[in-house]
């Protein structure tokens, strides 16, 4: 008796591929043969046209984006005793360098809309013992920084997803005392690790550039004046980033035509809305997040992951409430209660999204969400 053919498995749409081609490759062979592994002439170039694009003084690269919220936190001298008032919309290590500095994360709740840190909640959170806030530019949409400024407590951008942003015609990258930028793979400037400080403060700058990499003087002996971290960027990974930031413009309107496709579907879906755009800002579009109401949607965000997964659509979830994750709940039993992020955390669902994606692989993402749709829904 002849076995029954099984269905091929749908061709599996990646979530946030990274858009690598031939130039990255080129550089990396020539800097491999160059005999600059580590940091050097490539490192140095970075900064300075990263610099240049943001508008800062200064610009530091250093080995994560997580290794540039801690050095930033040192360098402005949080430690044990300190505040620091952050999101909870947000990769755990926005929170964990808090920690790791010695000081005590507090969590201020997420506006609805596009579920940044709620200026207003912050105002009420910022005590004798607040050392520093920072907000997190969930997706690519900024936060709304002028009241947060206004409140005059130091201030750390979290801009992993922000590498093209810009707050009321300003480039995100030179309104704060510090901002930090990603590298990691799936970013918008993709060197498959490290990380970016910008910042206009020539004291911060130097805290930094000691604490990163210990320096050496005196000629061939040397001498350190902080116990400073293995934080440096090498320059095969520096070289990388270099054609991905000449890439940003190309990539950029590869992201708009897939971002305005999902729109127009997601329009036509009830109980799915993505997070909101501020037009008076510029949106990076690093991730495409929509919100799944059940009671509409016929079906929860887990149910719509699971689905979209079994037919070939890689998801992800930016981001569960860190102040809900096993080691903050246990570790802070009191924190209060954080409604807007705590409901977001269980609608919100990530759609593929990468330059390297190509209009078909969001068509069929598209389509795959109107069949999972329509059949939670029937």
């Amino acid at each position: 008796m002849q076995k029954p053919k099984s269905s091929p498995k749908p061709k599996l749409v990646g979530f946030q591929p990274p858009a690598i081609g031939e130039e990255e490759i080129a550089a990396v062979t020539e800097t491999l043969r160059s005999g600059w592994l580590t940091t050097g002439p490539r490192a140095a170039e970075l900064e300075k046209r990263f610099a240049d694009y943001v508008g800062a003084r200064h610009t530091l690269a250093v080995s994560s984006g997580t290794a540039a919220l801690h050095l930033a936190l040192l360098a402005l001298r949080v430690g044990p005793g300190d505040e620091v008032i952050t999101s909870p919309i947000t990769w755990p290590a926005t929170a964990n360098v808090v920690v790791h500095a010695g000081a005590t994360p507090v969590f201020a709740d997420v506006r609805e809309g596009d579920l940044n840190i709620d200026p207003a909640d912050v105002a009420t959170l910022v005590g004798e013992r607040t050392k520093a806030i920072i907000p997190v530019h969930l997706a690519g949409q900024p936060c709304d920084l002028d009241p947060i400024h206004a409140l005059g407590v130091p201030v750390v951008e979290d801009a992993a997803h922000a590498a093209e942003s810009e707050y009321r015609g300003r480039k995100i990258g030179a309104l704060s005392d510090v901002t930090c930028f990603s590298l990691y793979a799936t970013k918008n400037i993709a060197a498959g690790e490290g990380g970016l400080i910008a910042t206009d403060r020539d004291d911060l700058a130097e805290a930094v550039q000691n604490l990163r990499l210990m320096r050496r003087s005196h000629g061939s002996l040397y001498d350190i004046s902080v116990p400073g971290y293995k934080a440096n960027l090498s320059d095969i990974l520096a070289a990388i980033a270099l054609c991905q930031l000449d890439k940003i413009p190309r990539h950029t309107e590869i992201r708009r035509r897939h971002v305005a496709a999902y729109d127009a579907a997601v329009a036509e879906l009830a109980g799915i809305e993505p997070l909101d755009r501020d037009p008076r800002d510029r949106h990076a579009l690093h991730l495409y997040i929509i919100r799944i109401d059940s009671s509409r949607a016929g079906g929860t965000r887990d149910d719509y992951q699971r689905a979209l997964g079994e037919a070939g659509i890689q998801t992800s979830i930016h981001f569960l409430p860190v102040h809900r994750l096993t080691w903050y709940r246990e570790r802070f039993p009191d924190q209060r209660s954080l409604p807007v992020a705590e409901r977001a955390g269980g609608e919100i669902l990530s759609l593929p999204l990468s330059p390297a994606h190509s209009d078909e692989d969001i068509a069929r993402t598209i389509d795959a969400l109107g069949c999972v749709h329509a059949a939670f829904t029937a």
